[in-house]
């Protein structure tokens, strides 16, 4: 989950004077003109960008709140909800062009692959590239204005060093800070983890182009003079500088290894080197501004706050929710189609919400690593009177416990050894301790749409069967605005089906669900025809794949106030039902949601 985690670097001198801000670029300089004046300006402005981005994804994200509550209030006696339905052109333009548009025709979310075992990464939206275009231009413009290079070669080169140096260390604050799970933007801004994850990704590669350059106008101008023989010499005699050479080195060997490439196919072997890699970097670069006393040290200070902080939050949430009362149990059980059901007895009682994820700890399956998986199903165990809990699974549980239940499929490291080891025991159910890091929310709750259609494809189901039993109560409580919901789930076979059984027997056995829910299963790889058969007519059954706009267009025919779509699956899956969603814009007021988690 974890990407590039960089930061900045290396010499600030020729070996034996100035650095970040500590040289003058010349001997005319004056107070307006003075490099640490200016590079201390250029420091603040960036800081001031990232500001005003935020206050202005804040002001959105305040609007969105409010108009989806006066929405929600409005529709709880509104059968129809005529007002909620349309939707002026401007909008519909906005959305369908710049708000849910892909860089190019359709493709955003399904991943570029050489093969099975090698990914290259995925596109992202128009407004991420804007935002990433944008800001990368203002750190190359603000590495190369107000620099006079007229001058003698060696003070251009020491105005570059200094600047570059300064920016990387700057742009290590908001990198390190997108890098928590406990990042407190993602809640107040309403920004996914996952679109963090990218920024931080990027914003990796920023720091290290800046390092890079600041390392190498080092090097340069001291081979001016001394030779490349005596610029290594210096760089290994004086200790400030050697400091930053290490972390300047550390951050190329980050950005190497945590290219897409290597990211996915040694994804277990990669967290454990960026890990140690990031340490390696700031300690580099903590001791390069420390013993020349540069007054950016501290903004490596509020770097590694940020990082302990999250660390440790993150350690106070798994002692919170696992340590004590029996600590926590496990069951796993091993399910057709490769996947494995893990069903969590916690420690202390956790409010759910759909859309949460928690990340998993299994020593017995791997010592150190944790693995983000969304939570498909809770409950309280003493709410069953005392009956039997689904699944067989009563001699694991504790009454009054809270019970967390994930569906995990088998692909390689982690998960594949969790199923095997799974598969061997028993009856294919394996009893083991397992630490639970959450909550963590990154859904959007669907009570302020009309009408609401999720889809899912595979494993991805885990997103949406909590929305549904949760959008199903509140139609029956009167607590929401919908009134319609239809689940299409796109699986390979039938007996994939097996994974949320369980849970959706439940579901179909809820009060007034028929007059709601329409649930709708797309087999893809049906082994006969006799696989087929619809169980009913709110509970369906096709072969092959959906029409992802017809199933829209249908909806949206007799559409009741806004339509609200969700999808989590494949890239692909995403990818067509986000072009649907776009090309429906002009039809009717359609809101779309995509739950995703790039690594």
């Amino acid at each position: 989950m974890a990407a590039p985690a960089n930061g900045t670097a290396a010499p600030a001198t020729n070996g034996t004077a100035g650095g970040h801000g500590g040289e003058r670029g010349g001997a005319g300089a004056t107070a307006s003109t003075d490099p640490d004046v200016v590079n201390k300006m250029l420091s603040d402005y960036l800081f001031y960008v990232l500001g005003i981005i935020s206050a202005v994804l804040l002001v959105w994200r305040f609007a969105t709140v409010f108009v989806k509550y006066v929405r929600t209030v409005s529709s709880l006696g509104n059968e129809t909800q005529r007002y909620f339905a349309m939707q002026s052109e401007k909008v519909a333009w906005f959305k369908k062009n710049i708000q849910y548009s892909p860089i190019f025709r359709k493709r955003h979310n399904r991943e570029f692959q050489l093969s099975q075992a090698v990914n290259v990464g995925t596109l992202p939206t128009r407004l991420q590239l804007v935002f990433l275009a944008g800001y990368f231009a203002t750190n190359v413009a603000f590495c190369v204005i107000t620099i006079d290079y007229s001058g003698p070669f060696r003070d251009v080169a020491a105005l570059v060093r200094n600047r570059t140096g300064i920016l990387a260390v700057v742009n290590m604050v908001p990198l390190f800070l997108m890098a928590g799970r406990n990042n407190p933007l993602i809640k107040l801004l309403g920004i996914s983890f996952d679109t963090f994850n990218l920024l931080h990704r990027w914003l990796g590669r920023i720091v290290i182009l800046e390092a890079v350059a600041h390392t190498l106008a080092f090097l340069i101008s001291n081979a001016s003079t001394n030779g490349w023989g005596g610029a290594f010499q210096t760089v290994f005699r004086v200790q400030y500088i050697m400091w930053g050479f290490i972390a300047t080195c550390a951050f190329v060997a980050l950005g190497i290894q945590a290219a897409s490439i290597f990211r996915h196919a040694f994804y277990e072997t990669f967290k454990v080197m960026h890990i140690a890699l990031a340490i390696l970097a700031v300690i580099g670069v903590y001791y390069h501004l420390d013993l020349k006393g540069l007054p950016q040290l501290p903004y490596l200070k509020a770097v590694i706050a940020l990082w302990v902080l999250d660390r440790a939050a993150r350690f106070i949430r798994i002692c919170y929710h696992n340590i004590g009362a029996g600590g926590t149990k496990t069951l796993v059980e091993a399910l057709p189609g490769g996947a494995c059901r893990v069903t969590v007895t916690m420690a202390r009682p956790w409010d759910f919400q759909p859309g949460q994820h928690a990340y998993l700890y299994m020593p017995s399956i791997s010592l150190w690593q944790s693995h983000p998986f969304t939570v498909a199903w809770s409950e309280e165990s003493d709410r069953l009177d005392g009956e039997k809990l689904p699944m067989d699974r009563h001699d694991v549980l504790a009454k009054g416990k809270t019970t967390f239940s994930f569906i995990i499929r088998s692909r390689t490291g982690f998960t594949g050894s969790l199923y095997n080891k799974a598969s061997a025991c028993v009856d294919g159910r394996m009893l083991t301790r397992c630490l639970v890091e959450g909550p963590y929310t990154g859904g959007h709750l669907m009570h302020s749409y009309g009408t609401v259609m999720l889809f899912a494809g595979g494993v991805g189901i885990t997103q949406a069967v909590p929305h549904v039993r949760d959008l199903v109560a509140a139609y029956n409580n009167g607590t929401a605005a919908v009134r319609k919901c239809v689940l299409v789930w796109v699986i390979q076979t039938p007996e994939h089906l097996e994974w949320i059984r369980p849970w959706m027997t439940e579901i179909l056995a809820m009060e007034k669900r028929r007059e709601v829910l329409r649930i709708m299963l797309f087999v893809s790889r049906p082994r006969s025809t006799k696989e087929i058969h619809s169980p009913s007519a709110t509970v369906q059954m096709f072969p092959g794949r959906p029409n992802i706009e017809t199933l829209l267009g249908i909806e949206m025919e007799n559409q009741i106030g806004t339509l609200g779509v969700s999808v989590c699956g494949p890239g692909a899956l995403s990818d067509e039902v986000r072009r649907a969603v776009r090309n429906k814009q002009y039809n009717g007021n359609i809101e779309f949601v995509e739950e995703a988690f790039s690594w």
